[in-house]
């Protein structure tokens, strides 16, 4: 997901997307340990898009605490 795509989200949108991207982390890690992953990219594309939601949102959160 790009950031231009993120920051269109809403901060309720963004929380949702985060709460489903930290599951499927946990899933693919607790699977990486018992067993050897199809795909194991896509835990640095989770890891990497969990860090540019988190970063969005600290960017709205800034935004308005300077609006006040």
């Amino acid at each position: 997901m790009k950031a231009d795509q993120i920051r269109e989200l809403s901060a309720d949108e963004i929380h949702a997307r985060l709460a489903e991207l930290e599951e499927e982390r946990f899933r693919l890690r607790f699977r990486g340990a018992t067993e050897p992953l199809s795909n194991p990219l896509r835990l640095r594309t989770i890891r990497r898009d969990i860090a540019r939601l988190q970063t969005v949102l600290r960017e709205k959160a800034e935004r308005t605490e300077a609006a006040r």
